[in-house]
């Protein structure tokens, strides 16, 4: 009786160049940035990415392009915007969530990535402002009787 031995295929750790490989090869468009690293996008969707000790890291959340910088997502409770660094807002159409969770599935894809369930069910906000208070994110505000 002959006894066969199956072993599993190891895992082959690809270099950050591969990994930007196979985005292209995924209809990716992959740009150097000026500081180092790289704007992955496609449509109107993008993230940047940095090497980091052979691994992808993510400067931010993926966004839409908005005049040459990254919209992040933001939650408002009634409504979802995207807000860029430089001050620049714009409500999330329906076809833009869509764009954006297709373009972060894609991405994980085709870097060889875990794709988380709650992440699956569809897009994640980068922030989420759910009421109006005013410096609600910055600390205990000033009090009306602390003049």
């Amino acid at each position: 009786m002959k006894f066969m031995f199956f072993r599993r295929e190891r895992p082959k750790n690809l270099t950050f160049e591969e990994r930007m490989e196979n985005l292209r090869k995924a209809g990716f468009t992959v740009a150097p940035l000026a500081g180092g690293g790289v704007r992955v996008s496609r449509a109107n969707c993008a993230i940047d990415l940095n090497e980091d000790g052979g691994t992808v890291r993510s400067v931010g959340r993926a966004g839409m392009l908005m005049g040459g910088e990254i919209g992040a997502l933001v939650d408002g409770g009634f409504q979802k915007f995207f807000h860029t660094p430089g001050g620049k807002h714009r409500p999330a159409l329906a076809d833009d969530l869509k764009a954006l969770h297709e373009f972060e599935e894609d991405l994980k894809e085709g870097l060889g990535q875990e794709s988380y369930y709650n992440e699956s069910l569809g897009t994640v906000s980068t922030f989420y402002l759910y009421d109006r208070v005013k410096d609600r994110d910055h600390g205990v505000p000033k009090r009306v009787w602390e003049a």
